[in-house]
Formats: C-alpha cells, structure tokens, sequence
C-alpha cells in the first residue's frame, strides 16, 4: 500500500506515514504526538529557546495551502532554534494567519522565549493534525535556515515533522527539522 502523500510544487511530498523513516530512536522522535519540548527539556539540564525571527512574511507555497492563505498574503513567521545544554537540537519554523493573532492564536505574538510548545499541549482546546514527514535536503529554505542558524555541518538530509494544530478551527502550522545534534538525546 502506498503512503498517503500531500503533493506540492517541484514534486515535494511530505508523508503522511512512516515506512521509509529507519526504525530506530529518531522514528520514536519524528512520530511521537506529544511535546517534542517537553521531550528535549526532560533529557538536558538547560532548555532554551532561542528566537531567530518572528514577523510577517510570506510563508512557502506549500505552507500557504496548509492554512488556507491567499497567494501573495503574508503571515506570522517564527522560527526559533530549541537548545539542549546550549546546543540547538531543533530547528522549529511556525505559521499563522495574522488575523487568528487577534483572536484563537493571540498568545503567539508575545511569546518570546517560551516555547510555543508549552502553549500548544497545555490547551485542551486545540486539536492537532497529522504528522508528516519528510527528509530535507539543501534545495529546502527550511533546511538552509535550520543549517545557517544552527552552524551544525549537517552529513546530508535532515528529517522534518509538521503538522497543522487548531483551535477554535483556526490553524496554526508548525514544522520541527531535527538537527544532527539530536541524536545526543537519544542516550
């Protein structure tokens, strides 16, 4: 049987299943639902969360699908790099709709360093998508972000998760590229 794919400009495909991540620690990272910060904070002393940006933009084309955003619209773009004992792990680049910032999502404009994490599973209210997956490689923006913020010489792909959370059907799409320094939390 075959993946159910999303399909995007220049043949991009993120997964909607697994068969083709490895069976090993970084597919319980790459498909696990909870809080990914959560998970990072309960393996380091030091969690941070590092701001890299957070302004309106215009979002990829496939991002914009996503969420329902017209063509030439811009959005809130955030991109944070989430830090181990001083070490980024995860790059994360996050979307939503500005009008939703003065309404279901008013919380993300002030976040600073908190991570949006902690705003996302504290709220029973907000309902999380799929995951889909993917392995990043260099003609990605979101790779060349992840590798120009992070200064991680990465040894060619990156795996990446993303999902769409709602609350009060309003969207918000966040993508998390797993740097190579991840794997040091696997121990």
């Amino acid at each position: 049987m075959m993946p159910r794919t999303l399909r995007h400009p220049r043949h991009e495909r993120w997964l909607a299943n697994t068969p083709c991540v490895p069976r090993s620690e970084m597919r319980t990272w790459l498909t696990g639902r909870g809080s990914l910060t959560a998970r990072i904070r309960a393996r380091c002393d030091a969690f941070e969360v590092r701001v890299l940006q957070q302004r309106l933009g215009l979002p990829l084309p496939d991002e914009r699908r996503l969420i329902g955003l017209r063509w030439h619209a811009s959005a809130l773009v955030r991109e944070v790099l989430l830090c181990a004992d001083g070490v980024p792990v995860v790059f994360a680049h996050s979307v939503v709709l500005p009008q939703h910032l003065r309404g279901a999502w008013h919380l993300v404009a002030g976040l600073g360093t908190r991570p949006l994490g902690a705003v996302l599973f504290a709220d029973r209210s907000v309902q999380r998508g799929q995951l889909h997956l993917k392995a990043l490689d260099a003609r990605d923006p979101r790779w060349q972000r992840a590798i120009a913020a992070s200064g991680v010489a990465p040894n060619g792909a990156l795996w990446a998760r993303r999902s769409v959370f709602k609350r009060a059907g309003r969207p918000i799409l966040v993508t998390e590229v797993f740097l190579p320094t991840l794997p040091r939390l696997f121990k």
